[in-house]
């Protein structure tokens, strides 16, 4: 048996009995071939809530692989290590003149690991963090290293690919010139503004994120990224009513002053993501659960959530409130539909949160809410039937890449992304 192996936050302990730290490709392709045909997967930074990356069998580790990544300017893409970090690719690029469009609150999760779940950052015009792929190359169930790239056929099935049909090694990542952003925080934002004017409110700067514990008048804070030609460019003293905060805005309790810098102007990289890569990441002692509404329907969610305040804010360290643009990956959260993401960051209590969790989703049914894959939902397979019309589709692909169920697991089988062996 592995020594106990936990996620980031502490609150699931996988069950996997051996875990294989990978330093190259070959020697996941040999792990994949020496598990003798038994179930094998893969596992990241483990930034999951739940057992999305357990199996009960062999885990392998792909972070210790190295990050090599190659830039083709004339392409702008780069192409770079699956189990490097979001903040580790984004400093070398920076270095180099170049960027993402996006990037997660989190700068230390995996890139494999945050495409294969669909995670985002925010703002109208930016996709979740799998549209940027426009490459992948993955170790298949027979050992075998194959490439798929933007434009062969189904490949819209894979950069959300949950794992399920093989274990990622290489991505290839879309880029742009580096530029600069500044983020500023305003507080007093009230909630009938912001329900009113939610659409002008999301579109107002490059990156958006509405903070709440969803009680009182006023949200507690609107964190703003604005991309600027110059770095003392000025930025406006208000925000639909809310006044620009002249110094530090928490968005929890934590032990350091791990965010990011608020009223300068800096590299994209070391300001679109919340928190800043050489500190410990947001609480860590938390669960969270995020879910994903169509954007038109945003403000009478929004009211939906609000109205069960009492339950939700005693549980609450925070929630977040961000938007993605449409796209057409088959298991994104935003597949087909300007999307806000309703995030809530929950305290570290699981059998509580347990307990409040179908009050939420009941709330946001109405709405056809989808689920975040690496984060806590009470959601069934049934409803996920309806939520995303493309699964089918993408358990059909899986099911072709991956016919002997190697890459599959419990969650997938209980969700129907995949069909349960025998």
């Amino acid at each position: 048996m592995t020594p106990e192996l936990r996620n980031w936050s502490g609150n699931y302990t996988f069950t996997a009995r051996e875990v294989i730290a990978a330093r190259t490709i070959d020697a996941v392709r040999r792990a994949v071939a020496d598990a003798g045909g038994g179930r094998i997967r893969a596992v990241g930074t483990r930034h999951s809530f739940h057992d999305l990356a357990d199996n009960g069998a062999t885990l392998v580790s792909v972070t210790g692989i190295a990050a090599e990544p190659v830039l083709d300017e004339a392409a702008r893409t780069v192409t770079v290590g699956a189990g490097t970090s979001y903040g580790v690719l984004a400093a070398w690029l920076t270095e180099r003149g170049w960027a993402l469009g996006a990037m997660g609150s989190l700068p230390h999760i995996s890139i494999a690991g945050a495409i294969a779940t669909a995670t985002h950052g925010s703002g109208t015009g930016n996709q979740v963090l799998s549209a940027a792929v426009a490459a992948l190359d993955y170790v298949d169930a027979g050992g075998e290293l194959r490439h798929a790239g933007r434009g062969d056929p189904d490949f819209n099935g894979l950069p959300v690919g949950l794992g399920a049909f093989g274990i990622v090694v290489r991505v290839t990542l879309d880029v742009q010139p580096s530029y600069l952003i500044r983020q500023d925080a305003y507080l007093g934002l009230s909630w009938d503004r912001a329900l009113t004017d939610l659409d002008e409110i999301m579109a107002a700067a490059y990156s958006v994120s509405l903070f709440t514990d969803w009680t009182g008048q006023t949200l507690q804070s609107a964190w703003v990224k604005r991309r600027v030609e110059v770095a003392d460019e000025a930025v406006p003293e208000e925000l639909f009513g809310a006044a620009r905060a002249a110094g530090p805005v928490r968005l929890i309790d934590a032990p350091e002053d791990n965010l990011t810098p608020l009223g300068v102007a800096g590299p994209w990289s070391q300001r679109l993501p919340h928190f800043r890569l050489d500190s410990n990441p947001s609480n860590g002692d938390e669960i969270q659960s995020e879910y994903f509404v169509a954007r038109r329907h945003g403000p009478a969610a929004l009211a939906a959530v609000r109205r069960l305040a009492r339950q939700v804010a005693p549980l609450l360290l925070v929630s977040e409130i961000r938007a993605a643009a449409a796209d057409q990956l088959w298991l994104s959260g935003a597949y087909d539909r300007d999307t806000l993401a309703i995030h809530f960051t929950w305290r570290n209590a699981p059998d509580q949160v347990d307990a409040v969790l179908p009050h939420v989703e009941a709330a946001l049914a109405p709405f056809g809410a989808r689920p975040h894959w690496g984060k806590v939902s009470h959601v069934t397979a049934g409803q996920l039937g309806q939520l995303y019309p493309r699964l089918p589709d993408a358990r059909a692909l899986f099911e072709r890449l991956d016919p002997g169920g190697r890459f599959s697991n419990n969650r997938l089988e209980r969700l129907g992304v995949r069909t349960p062996a025998g």
